[in-house]
């Protein structure tokens, strides 16, 4: 029995929405990004157990608000990401959902038209529809877990998740990560901080229960084995975070922590203290530290779009620029070019000095062999 003066004092209205498996069934797999998703998934375990030696390369816009524009750009980075496929892994950036400190638009799921509408069910449609094409480009997609009720509707199209700065404390989040079907990162604390990250992955690795809503709808108990590909994701805080020193501390605490030592650099957010110029910077020290033998570093991410900087939200939708960010400021398909060009050819010369010393020496590892929850996991060549 409802009690009006006790029971959503502060809600509007309730619009249902359709179930998971119904909108699933609206949007389903193609063969071909069924395909692209599972290769995608393998591929980055390969990578994070150090059994594929390519440099992952996270890339993309910072939030999807126009989708012929995201197709543009995911047309070019699949001609791109083929062209250096020896020594790069290249993944796209879909983010439909974004975190705000205070107000503002929260992403193309919430509010897909982008005029306060909130028609969230052809958010998610809209979404789904997008990673689909995505997939059939033949790119794996990236994508930050926000609203703990979205994996359910678009998880299976993606191959690598992240928990952001805001969240990697949050409980809810570290269950469902315990659950996900990708490798998760968790990102640090906005001040820089690794514990909540480092605990978060811990917790991740642990198996769980937790409440959730199943693929038809209901309310459920999930129960979790534990992701055995959480890793953590330096983004900066009060000061950055990619540097030598800042890497080497990281490393330290993770072995500490009896976790693997693999290690994704963010070279945006509070690395390049949201300058999108300083993102070809923090690349290239990344580089220069693995050239000098550092082998935590497994992959980095680049805000990017097809035109630089970002732009203001105007009254009319209709005004904004297609490739040009609506939230954190990018750099430009020119420069993410370049910079993913040069990323291969260093690191490409890395790779073959990697297999030359290699030769007739087995590796030696020093990374735990088993998780918090009794779980074995693959040694890590360090």
């Amino acid at each position: 029995m409802s009690h009006p003066r006790l029971d959503n004092v502060n809600i509007e209205s309730v619009v249902l929405l359709a179930t998971p498996r119904e909108m699933k069934r609206a949007v389903p797999h193609t063969t071909t990004s069924l395909a692209t998703v599972t290769k995608g998934r393998e591929t980055l375990e390969h990578i994070l157990d150090d059994e594929d030696h390519r440099l992952l390369a996270i890339v993309g816009p910072c939030s999807i608000h126009n989708l012929a524009a995201a197709e543009e750009y995911a047309l070019r980075l699949k001609k791109l990401s083929d062209e250096i496929a020896d020594s790069i892994c290249v993944v796209m950036r879909v983010y439909f959902e974004k975190p705000r400190s205070v107000l503002g638009w929260k992403g193309l799921i919430n509010d897909p038209y982008m005029n306060d509408t909130f028609h969230i069910e052809e958010g998610i449609r809209m979404a789904r529809h997008f990673l689909v094409r995505v997939a059939e480009i033949g790119l794996p997609a990236a994508t930050e877990v926000l609203d703990t009720l979205m994996p359910q509707y678009i998880g299976d199209l993606i191959s690598w998740s992240v928990i952001g700065a805001r969240t990697a404390e949050a409980q809810t989040h570290r269950e469902i990560a315990s659950g996900i079907s990708t490798p998760v990162g968790f990102k640090n604390a906005t001040d820089g901080s690794l514990s909540a990250a480092i605990n978060g992955i811990h917790t991740a690795m642990g198996f769980h229960h937790f409440l959730g809503v199943t693929e038809d709808g209901l309310p459920a108990v999930f129960s979790t084995t534990g992701n055995p590909y959480p890793h953590i994701v330096l983004r900066g805080g009060k000061r950055p975070n990619y540097d030598a020193e800042s890497i080497a501390f990281c490393e330290n605490a993770l072995r500490t922590a009896h976790l693997p030592v693999q290690i994704i650099i963010d070279c945006s957010h509070g690395n390049s203290d949201k300058q999108p110029d300083r993102q070809g910077m923090v690349l290239k020290d990344l580089l220069s530290q693995i050239e000098k033998g550092n082998r935590s570093i497994r992959g980095f991410m680049l805000e990017s779009h097809l035109e630089w900087g970002c732009q203001s939200m105007p009254k009319d939708p209709a005004q904004l620029r297609p490739g040009q960010s609506v939230t954190d400021a990018c750099i430009d398909w020119d420069t993410t070019e370049a910079l993913l060009r040069e990323a291969h050819e260093r690191y490409k010369t890395v790779l073959g000095e990697r297999y030359t010393s290699y030769a007739g020496h087995p590796r030696k590892t020093n990374t735990p062999t088993h998780m918090p929850n009794g779980h074995s996991v693959p040694n890590q060549t360090l």
